[in-house]
C-alpha cells in the first residue's frame, strides 16, 4: 500500500516558477513562435487578408508551391552516429565570400506592404546576422536608403529587365555607386503569372480604399495606422502605380529578352552576376556558358508557372552538369532549417529564403525577421548535429534520400 503525505513548501517551491510577465506584446508573440509556421499564423492574424495572401499565395492552383513543400516534407534524412558534434559550424560561401549561415534573404517586392519597417528592417537583420540580402527592383525602399540603413551588409541588387533599357542601366549604375556587391538577374518573368488570390482580393499598389478594405481595416487597425502615418508607400525604382501587380509586370517587363542580352547587361555591370529563375538542366548549362557566377534554381516561389519543376528535384542533375564552373543555389519551399540542410547535402552551395522572413516581418517587424533567422539557425544546427555532421562541407548525398 502506497504511503501518502502532504508535500512541504520547500518541496513545492521549486515547481512553482511562473513565466516572467512579458509586457511587450511583440516580444510575447515572437517568443511563443517556435517555428516559421508559427510566425505564419501570427502574420495572418496581424495583416490584412490581401497583403497576407500576396505574400503567402502562388500562381493559379498553387500546385508548384505545394509540390516544392511536399518534396521537402517527404524526403528522408539519413544520420550517421558516433561523431563529435560538440561544435557545429554553419558558415558557407556565396560568391567566394563567407556567410555566417547557409541561407540568405531572397529579393521580395512591396516589402513595406507587409510591415512599415520594410526593407530597412530586413537588411539590418542581414547585417547583424552576417548573411546576404538582395533588394528587389520592386522594392519599396530606395537603393540608396537600403545601403544607408546597413552600410556593412552584403547587399545585392535584383534586376528585372524592363522594356525601357535605359531605366535598367540607371538602376545598375545606382546600385554600383551605392556599393552593392552583385547583380541578381531574374529571368522567369517574361509575363506575370496568374496570382488568383491577388485578383480575387483586388490587391493593388497602393491599397485601394474599397468597402472590403475599410472593413478589413477595422480588423487590422495597427497595420493601417502604420501605413497611413509613415512615408508614402511607393516603389523605390519607379513612379507610383495604381493598378494590380500583374498589370504592372506586363507593362514594364521585357518579354523579348534572350540570353544574347546578357552582353548588354555585362556592359553596364562588371561585378558578380547571379541568374535567378533557372528551371532546367539545359538552361543551367546555357547561363553558365554565358558567364553566370551563380545560378539560382527557382520557380519564383511557385508564383509564375504553375506545375513548374521543383528546384530541389533538379539540383543533383544541375550540379553534375555544371560542375565547378558556377555556384548552384536553391530557393522555393524552404520553411525549416532541415530544408536548408537537405539542399546543401544534395549539392547546393547555398540557399535563399523569402516567405520565411516575410512571415517574421509581418509578425513583428525587424524583431520578427530576426526571430525567423534565429528559428532557422537553430534548426540548421540541430539537424546537422543529429546527422552527425559538424560543418557544411561534410554534408553530402549520403545524408538525404529523395522520395
Amino acid at each position: 500500500m502506497t504511503r501518502r503525505q502532504l508535500p512541504r513548501w520547500s518541496e513545492l517551491q521549486p515547481l512553482l516558477q511562473p513565466r516572467p510577465l512579458r509586457l511587450d506584446p511583440t516580444a510575447r508573440r515572437l517568443e511563443d513562435a517556435l517555428t516559421v509556421a508559427d510566425l505564419r499564423r501570427v502574420a495572418q492574424r496581424r495583416t490584412p487578408r490581401s497583403v497576407f495572401d500576396y505574400t503567402d499565395g502562388a500562381a493559379e492552383g498553387e500546385v508548384t508551391l505545394r509540390r516544392a513543400r511536399r518534396l521537402f516534407r517527404d524526403l528522408e534524412l539519413r544520420p550517421s552516429v558516433l561523431h563529435d558534434v560538440s561544435h557545429v559550424d554553419t558558415t558557407t560561401q556565396y560568391l567566394g565570400r563567407p556567410s555566417a549561415l547557409p541561407f540568405g534573404f531572397a529579393p521580395t517586392g512591396f516589402t513595406r506592404m507587409m510591415h512599415h519597417e520594410g526593407e530597412r528592417a530586413v537588411v539590418r537583420v542581414a547585417q547583424r546576422r552576417g548573411i546576404p540580402y538582395a533588394l528587389s527592383t520592386m522594392g519599396t525602399t530606395s537603393i540608396e536608403d537600403v545601403a544607408a540603413a546597413a552600410p556593412d551588409a552584403r547587399r545585392w541588387f535584383q534586376l528585372y529587365v524592363w522594356k525601357d533599357r535605359a531605366a535598367g542601366e540607371d538602376l545598375m549604375a545606382r546600385a554600383k555607386a551605392a556599393g552593392y556587391e552583385a547583380l541578381m538577374l531574374t529571368v522567369d518573368v517574361p509575363v506575370a503569372g496568374a496570382r488568383l488570390r491577388d485578383t480575387r482580393n483586388g490587391f493593388s499598389i497602393p491599397p485601394a480604399l474599397t468597402l472590403k478594405t475599410v472593413v478589413d481595416a477595422g480588423m487590422h487597425p495597427a497595420w493601417w495606422m502604420n501605413l497611413l502615418t509613415t512615408e508614402p508607400l511607393q516603389f523605390a525604382s519607379l513612379s507610383s502605380w495604381g493598378g494590380t501587380v500583374a498589370d504592372l509586370l506586363d507593362k514594364l517587363f521585357d518579354p523579348t529578352m534572350t540570353i544574347a542580352d546578357l552582353e548588354w547587361l555585362r556592359a553596364s555591370w562588371d561585378g558578380p552576376l547571379i541568374i535567378k529563375g533557372v528551371q532546367t538542366v539545359e538552361d543551367a548549362r546555357r547561363v553558365t556558358d554565358a558567364g553566370a557566377d551563380a545560378v539560382v534554381l527557382s520557380n519564383h516561389g511557385g508564383r509564375q508557372l504553375d506545375k513548374a519543376p521543383v528546384p530541389l528535384r533538379l539540383l543533383p542533375d544541375v550540379v553534375e552538369a555544371v560542375g565547378d564552373r558556377t555556384e548552384v543555389w536553391v530557393d522555393t519551399g524552404i520553411t525549416h532549417g532541415s530544408d536548408v540542410v537537405a539542399a546543401l547535402a544534395l549539392g547546393a552551395r547555398a540557399t535563399l529564403v523569402g516567405r520565411a522572413y516575410l512571415y517574421g516581418l509581418m509578425a513583428g517587424g525587424e524583431r520578427g525577421v530576426d526571430r525567423a533567422v534565429q528559428i532557422l539557425e537553430r534548426e540548421v544546427r540541430r539537424t546537422m548535429a543529429l546527422l552527425g555532421v559538424n560543418d557544411v562541407a561534410s554534408l553530402g548525398p549520403q545524408h538525404v534520400r529523395l522520395p
